[in-house]
This record gives structure tokens, sequence and C-alpha cells, in this order.
């Protein structure tokens, strides 16, 4: 029974949780005439993941970074955006993301002070470009989806299960997929996702 006692204050975890690629990022928030505004990058065409396209400050959880990945948020705003530590205030959680392809997202926001002095990485950025968050209350998201696939490797053992588990791809579900029109501006994926988080957040708060 001691052992069995250990259950009662456990806190849960994870259990896959090393299988997947930890990451976390930072929803930006700028204050410009007298109004919040969301801070958004478009990635650098040189880059190999994603070019190009509109995303928010972010990057891989480190191991010294584990128990705490708003640090991970804000160290990648500092060294994407240009900016100063002090110029970040975190200000709270949003709720964590967990994707189909494997992916495990911390998402964090944060206000960004004197925007003026913001000098963004041309390694990692293109460019960068604000749109008040009324525009994302008075606009929902458009809504897509994608279909998921599934097929197990060659050295399955497929005599031990039901004939009705094949050898080619097999369409198991499909996941919504969210994006956001602003001008010419295509925000979709993960960014979109997490923006629309904000955005309910952000309403229930107002």
């Amino acid at each position: 029974m001691e052992k069995l006692g250990r259950l009662f204050d456990r806190k849960p975890g994870i259990i896959n949780e090393n299988e997947y690629f930890l990451s976390a990022v930072l929803l930006p928030l700028v204050e410009k005439g007298g109004r919040h505004h969301v801070l958004f990058e478009v990635r650098s065409c040189h880059l190999l993941r994603q070019p190009g396209e509109i995303c928010f400050p972010g990057g891989k959880v480190e191991e010294c970074e584990l128990a705490c990945p708003e640090e991970t948020a804000v160290r990648e705003a500092v060294e994407e955006l240009g900016i100063k530590r002090e110029q970040v205030s975190l200000l709270g959680s949003l709720d964590f993301l967990i994707t189909p392809p494997g992916t495990l997202v911390y998402a964090y926001t944060g206000l960004i002070r004197d925007h003026e002095r913001m000098f963004p990485n041309p390694n990692e950025v293109k460019e960068v470009f604000l749109v008040p968050v009324e525009y994302f209350l008075k606009n929902p998201p458009c809504k897509s989806s994608v279909e998921v696939a599934t097929r197990y490797a060659e050295d399955f053992p497929y005599h031990m299960v039901p004939s009705s588990y094949k050898k080619e791809w097999n369409k198991r579900w499909s996941f919504p997929v969210y994006y956001y029109l602003y001008g010419e501006r295509f925000i979709w994926g993960m960014t979109a996702r997490i923006l629309q988080n904000f955005v309910q957040v952000y309403y229930n708060l107002k």
C-alpha cells in the first residue's frame, strides 16, 4: 500500500512526451495608437523549413528549459526580433497545442515595449507586420481539413492481428486546419490555431 499511496499526490504527465518535438512560441502584442496589435513574423525565404510563411517567434525547448518553456518563447523572441530581454513583459500562458505530426507547443503571450527599437534577424525573419486585435475579434478564421493516413512498416507482424489491418496506406482521420486572411496575408497552421486560442482568451477577458 505504501507504493500505491504515491499515486494520490502524483501529477500526471504525457506518457510519450519524449516522442514529440517540444517547442514554445510567443504571441507578441504591441501597443500602438491606444490599441493592442498582434505582431507577426514572415519567415526568411532562405530557411529550409516553411520559408516565407507567417509565424510567431519560437523554437525548440532546450534541455535546460524543460521546467520553464516560457523562457524558450522569450529567448526566441529576443533572438528573432532583435530586441532586449527587458522589452518583453510575459503576460501569461495560452493553451498547449499538440499536433498530429508530433509537435507539442507551449504557447505564451507577451507585450513588446518600445517596438520601434526592433531589429529583426534577417537570417530568420524577412519582415514583421502588425494587425489590430479587433480585426480577429470581428473576423473568425476560415476552416478546412487535412486527411491523415497510416501504414505499418514492412516488419510489422500482420499475421498476429485481424485481417482488417491492411499493408497499404489507410485513411484514419482528418483534423481541422484554420486560416485567417488579412489583405494578402495568409495566416494558417499552428500560428492560426494559437491565434484562435488567444482570441478566445482575450474575448473572455474583455
